[in-house]
């Protein structure tokens, strides 16, 4: 279903598939050979009516008290059990794709530091390569300043 989606924006043959899973930042990062920072994490997170989904650099953790300033919450990641249901993927392949109506997407400003990043592509053993303008196209989703850099975790 997401290379059905992806085929609107003509990127449907942009899908790398791996003979080796790429469920995690570490995963992912082995498998395309890159930095584990350019892959772009789906977080999974409820929202007011469902889920919200985030999408950050992969050496970013979410700030706190900016998700509260920005969402009026504490961020919740989905339970194991509700995140196909609310996300339309099973958990290890969730991106910002092909999904159920009402899911929003957020992207981090953390994704604005590579020329290329890799979001998941609906399976735990794939991803597809995109600029962050291009992501912001695909996923129509909204910039906001969410995550701690690696600098500010130290």
């Amino acid at each position: 279903k997401v290379k059905e989606y992806l085929k609107t924006f003509g990127r449907d043959g942009d899908v790398q598939e791996f003979d080796v899973s790429s469920a995690t930042v570490e995963l992912a990062a082995a498998a395309l050979r890159t930095d584990p920072a350019r892959i772009a994490k789906t977080i999974s997170l409820y929202g007011d009516d469902g889920c919200l989904l985030i999408l950050a650099a992969g050496d970013v953790k979410i700030d706190n008290a900016k998700f509260k300033a920005q969402f009026g919450r504490k961020a919740k990641m989905l339970a194991p059990e509700d995140v196909e249901p609310l996300t339309g993927h099973a958990p290890g392949g969730v991106c910002p794709f092909a999904l159920p109506e009402g899911v929003r997407v957020f992207l981090d400003e953390s994704l604005k530091r590579y020329d290329v990043v890799y979001p998941a592509a609906g399976a735990p053993n794939n991803a597809v390569q995109l600029t962050p303008d291009e992501l912001a196209a695909v996923t129509g989703g909204q910039w906001v300043d969410l995550c701690k850099l690696p600098e500010e975790l130290a």
